[in-house]
């Protein structure tokens, strides 16, 4: 069905535009792309058309990375419409012709949206998520659905990132034999390959910023509450978001002010107006990082050499930029993993059954124990994956449960005050940096996964924002560098992260033959 539905629109854009017409996309900028536009260098359906183009070449054929799930047959269509627009003096603005692909757990209304789980194949929500809202009415052209890891990857457990029962096993853009990390994997890889100009990831925790350091782009989770969540199939309310998943800095705060937006359907953008801005780029403008004080956590160091050299090299460039550095050891002074779990688990449940109550009739279950009855139906669910923690959710009661509050309390505490809001305060701190993770591992569906380094989980269990950008490589795998700081602090580590990489220039695009 997947090459089906590529193959028609592939035949249909044929017969618009010739392929020797065709602009060379790869590693264009958002900016770029407008500017083209508007000198009327090429259309947006020739752009278009040359991004589907690439996912034909190199992610089915090529090198196969997998990482595409579902293409949009409209795609050219609403490329040619929006065309039409530009011709007519109507631009919408800065994502106005730009090709997008969304992680296959945000709803589309004209495409299915499954979390890469047979349970939800061909499921076909009622409408969009408020953010593709907020992407059709901004003119971004909807290319397709990214493979992910299935549910999340809170499935199992142990699992293989960026493997789905419904799209297989994506491959790493660097390495194709290697791990994409999760549970954005599609999404990292298509925006490292160029297979479109940006995509959207969501995190619970690390699923942007693992896959988005593993293939050498961008990733930014922003605070809970900047992006509406509504119509994102859910693991978490307290910690879940989506973000944007770019090549650089710049792109990544265009495309965070234009979905910044109030949301009535989610509760937690409601109280944050004040702290919302629909223009992230006015922060790139810092020449350097005089009076910005860093903390360098370095809890995460110790478990690979030359991923600690590389974090090393990264923090003298903070110091060499300008930055007061102080290390800490530290954040959270309690181990909060087994509270945290068992917040997700209420919380999974519970929003798994909000969401079904949102499809409505189009709804492939009834609720979330229908759903698991269908599991124990089918034998193949559980044939490489023991599904352990979706069976470990179902046990769980409603979030009036008092374990589930007072974990929630306890994991909100220790996260925030006595957590990353203490030590920014004890050490008058701008921003945290630390190491993203580890080169990309053998990918392995028989043992899972190999996560050598970590250091999403304090922001995570805060709600709080993060950033991933490249720091250099080891044997050609890409590695990153975090940011992560107070709630609602994305100014700040905007200003910090694109100063970082304007100055170090790390990133280095796959080659593919």
């Amino acid at each position: 069905m997947r090459y089906l539905a590529l193959f028609s629109v592939l035949m249909f854009a044929c017969t618009t535009v010739q392929a020797d017409e065709l602009p060379d996309v790869s590693e264009k900028s958002i900016a770029e792309l407008r500017a083209g536009f508007d000198r009327g260098d090429y259309t947006i359906a020739e752009v278009t058309r040359a991004y589907l183009d690439r996912i034909e070449a190199i992610d089915r054929d090529g090198p196969r990375l997998n990482s595409v799930l579902t293409i949009n047959p409209e795609a050219m269509d609403v490329a040619e419409s929006l065309d039409r627009e530009l011709a007519a003096g109507q631009a919408r603005g800065p994502l106005h012709g730009i090709p997008v692909m969304l992680k296959d757990n945000i709803d589309t209304a004209d495409l299915p949206t499954t979390a890469g789980s047979k349970l939800l194949e061909g499921s076909v929500p009622p409408e969009d998520a408020f953010i593709v809202k907020r992407l059709r009415e901004a003119g971004a052209v909807i290319l397709g659905k990214n493979n992910l890891s299935e549910w999340s990857n809170f499935h199992s457990s142990f699992s293989s990132s960026g493997w789905s029962r419904l799209g297989g096993q994506v491959g790493n853009a660097y390495d194709p034999a290697r791990n994409p990390c999760g549970s954005s994997s599609g999404s990292a890889v298509a925006t490292a390959a160029s297979l479109a100009a940006f995509t959207i990831g969501t995190e619970t925790n690390g699923s942007i910023v693992c896959p988005a350091q593993a293939n050498g782009i961008v990733g930014l989770k922003p605070t809970v509450g900047l992006w509406s969540r509504t119509g994102i199939i859910p693991i978490s309310e307290t910690m879940d978001s989506a973000g944007p998943m770019t090549r650089s800095v710049e792109d990544a705060a265009v495309v965070l002010g234009v979905l910044a937006a109030l949301d009535p359907d989610d509760a937690a953008t409601e109280p944050v107006e004040d702290r919302r801005s629909d223009n992230y780029t006015r922060y790139l403008d810092a020449e350097d990082l005089e009076g910005r004080r860093i903390g360098f956590y370095t809890e995460p160091l110790g478990r690979h050499y030359r991923v600690d050299a590389l974090t090393h090299r990264a923090i003298e460039a903070l110091r060499e930029l300008g930055a007061e550095i102080v290390e800490i050891e530290q954040i959270s002074k309690e181990d909060i993993n087994a509270v945290s779990l068992e917040v997700m688990l209420h919380e999974f449940r519970a929003g798994m059954n909000a969401y079904f109550e949102r499809l409505g009739e189009a709804a492939p279950h009834a609720d979330y124990d229908a759903m698991m009855e269908a599991l124990r139906e089918d034998p193949a669910e559980t044939a490489r994956f023991d599904r352990s923690t979706m069976f470990m959710a179902e046990q769980r009661g409603d979030l009036d449960a008092e374990i589930y509050r007072n974990a929630l309390l306890h994991m909100q505490l220790q996260a925030r005050e006595e957590g990353i809001d203490r030590v920014m305060d004890e050490h008058e701190l701008d921003a945290i940096a630390a190491p993203s993770g580890s080169p990309a591992w053998m990918t392995d569906l028989t043992l899972g996964d190999n996560l050598m380094v970590s250091s999403s989980a304090p922001s995570a269990r805060a709600g709080y924002p993060v950033i991933t950008v490249p720091m250099g490589a080891i044997d050609g795998l890409p590695v990153g560098l975090s940011l992560f700081g107070r709630a609602w602090s994305e100014p700040v580590l905007i200003e910090i992260a694109h100063v970082y990489e304007r100055e170090t220039d790390q990133r280095r695009p796959p080659e593919f033959e």
